[in-house]
């Protein structure tokens, strides 16, 4: 029988069907519509606890769509025979919103273990219109300590869906364990990275070039991606492993730094952290020190319980910023440490593995590459890929940027917009931006503009793309330095996620800005000194509806896609609804005249 949640404490209950632990739970109420259950299972340390879950239920009254970490483009609901999703600590995150048209919060709840391996579900029950909300654990074999201590925060609050989500990310990071790493201020700059324009066929002389155009443009970091420690452009990992430089692209690892870095660019180097490849040195060393071998890779993935797995790791990284004083480190693919259905099931002291379970050596290997790296270097860089995103990966790295989707400028939207919302202050960086050159200037615009929320990361060969595809480049990429503040610092307002997100506004107590993509009409109700607004679709009209009069007179300037100023004047923001031209990938501007600074 199901436990239907209303606005009294929610019941929920936990399904051990072996009744293998001695359970207690307890609610606690934060306020109206917010509580916390503290679940705490004992059992004899040692022994591999069932599959068990929490479960509740709640009536699907003015819910029209779903949030999670993992949804993408697709905010619609799930069913409750479904599979859900899963979170770790390298994958995800215990999370889950669901809310009405108007994008007020109608349940939120999250849940404090984000280290293992959880199965995560709010499924429409079609029987009687409810949602069945569970959170399954154990599904993966782990050994029990005495007791496993949890807490699921439970939000019905009538307040906006990001709303619930950043408390959501507060309450996490007071979490014990769960202190974010502060991101380098060089971490919120723009970054050139080499994978889409170089892919694995890069060179120190090649990029060297393209480095000095892309710090002309504003770009603090080049990031080089996969190809610098390998002949190979197979795109493969058979080589990954020894992480020794390519010679012949790069003769001198440590001098090709330090020419980018007296440009006054950070350099950072990209690692596939798990792969062993079978053509790579170390194979013999570590052939049997693996969770798995992927065929299709031709390589192994390691296994991180194992010391002498950890240790080989995080000194490969040390040498690098000993040796060639990089600034920072892309560790990719960790989200590949998991069980799978052929891995070995080692356990403590077994093939010589000092723990039991993958997510908790997961954990202290990448705790320890970020404090051993910061002894180093305390303001190293540290990026991780979408969807190795979580409250714990917050503490292992300070870069977070969106999963591949190379030239897709809705889908590097959506995927930063949803980074944004549970992210924090940890800086969040768009998939790479690329463009096909004979494209518009203005096409090309919209890659730059949909990810203007977050801190581009530019891929394109500078010196092919052409003038004006520059001097678009050069605008947008200006326009995200000058206002970041607001950008990234202020407070972000993603309206409308089941459309995936037509209407982003961001603001700070004098200044605001809102990118509009898609014909629709944007709702002006908040004065501010400085108003912006960025036409990020392909017409050239934009809809305003000024709920009353802004006081004073503005300096309006209308701006293209490469910051040619195509209009000025002085105007009023009048109350009603106003149709103005400006131009597709172009941006409206008003200043409110000086003598009127003061705001009713």
């Amino acid at each position: 029988m199901k436990n239907l949640m209303n606005d009294t404490p929610p019941i929920v209950t936990f399904h051990d069907t072996k009744q293998f632990f001695d359970v207690s739970q307890h609610i606690q109420i934060v306020e109206d519509g917010l509580w916390l259950i503290h679940l705490k299972l004992r059992a004899a340390a040692g022994t591999q606890p069932p599959a068990c879950r929490l479960e509740w239920s709640l009536p699907a009254i003015d819910i029209h769509s779903m949030w999670h970490p993992g949804t993408d483009r697709n905010k619609a609901f799930q069913i409750d025979w479904g599979e859900g999703f899963a979170s770790r600590s390298t994958s995800l995150a215990p999370v889950a919103s669901l809310f009405n048209v108007e994008g007020r919060n109608r349940l939120t709840f999250a849940f404090t273990d984000a280290l293992n391996h959880l199965t995560i579900k709010a499924g429409i029950h079609e029987e009687d219109s409810t949602f069945l909300c569970s959170i399954t654990l154990f599904e993966e074999p782990v050994l029990m300590k005495d007791e496993y201590e949890a807490t699921l925060r439970i939000d019905r609050r009538d307040v906006p869906y990001y709303e619930a989500l950043e408390e959501v990310v507060q309450w996490w990071a007071r979490q014990p364990g769960m202190t974010p790493s502060p991101p380098p201020a060089e971490a919120m700059n723009p970054v050139y990275s080499t994978w889409y324009s170089y892919h694995q066929d890069i060179t120190a002389d090649a990029l060297e070039q393209q480095a000095r155009l892309a710090k002309e443009l504003g770009c603090d970091t080049i990031i080089v991606d996969d190809g610098w420690q390998t002949e190979d452009n197979n795109r493969g990992y058979a080589y990954t492993g020894d992480w020794e430089v390519c010679t012949d692209k790069f003769p001198d690892m440590g001098a090709h730094v330090a020419a980018i870095q007296d440009l006054g660019m950070k350099y950072m180097l990209w690692y596939s952290v798990p792969f062993v490849g079978k053509h790579s040195k170390v194979w013999d060393e570590f052939a049997d020190k693996l969770l798995g071998i992927d065929d299709n890779l031709n390589a192994g993935i390691l296994d991180p319980r194992i010391p002498e797995v950890r240790e080989y790791l995080i000194r490969v990284y040390e040498q690098a910023v000993t040796d060639w004083n990089i600034d920072g480190l892309k560790l990719d693919f960790v989200d590949s440490f998991r069980l799978t259905a052929g891995s070995p099931v080692v356990f403590a002291h077994g093939n010589g593995g000092d723990y039991a379970s993958v997510p908790e050596a997961v954990d202290r290997l990448l705790s320890d590459v970020m404090g051993r790296l910061k002894a180093l270097k305390p303001d190293i860089l540290i990026e991780f890929r979408q969807t190795y995103i979580g409250p714990l990966m917050r503490t292992y790295g300070n870069m977070f940027r969106a999963n591949d989707c190379p030239n897709d400028f809705i889908q590097n939207r959506v995927r930063t917009l949803d980074l944004r919302l549970l992210s924090g202050h940890t800086a969040v960086h768009s998939d790479m931006i690329m463009f096909n050159p004979q494209d518009t200037a203005e096409n090309a615009a919209m890659q730059m503009i949909h990810v203007m929320f977050a801190v581009p990361q530019i891929s394109v060969r500078l010196d092919r793309i052409g003038d004006r595809h520059l001097a678009m480049l050069r605008f947008w990429v200006g326009f995200c330095r000058d206002h970041q503040d607001v950008l990234l610092h202020g407070k972000l307002q993603p309206f409308h996620p089941e459309m995936l997100y037509p209407i982003v506004k961001a603001s700070s107590r004098n200044k605001t800005i809102i990118a509009v993509y898609s014909e629709t009409i944007v709702e002006m109700d908040h004065p501010s000194e400085r108003l912006i607004i960025v036409n990020g679709r392909p017409g050239d009209r934009l809809y305003l509806r000024f709920s009353r009069a802004f006081p004073g007179s503005y300096e309006m300037k209308i701006k293209d896609c490469c910051g040619q100023t195509m209009r000025s004047q002085t105007v009023e923001l009048n109350e009603g609804l106003q149709a103005l031209v400006v131009p597709s990938a172009g941006v409206v501007d008003w200043v409110l005249n000086p003598l009127h600074i003061e705001l009713a």
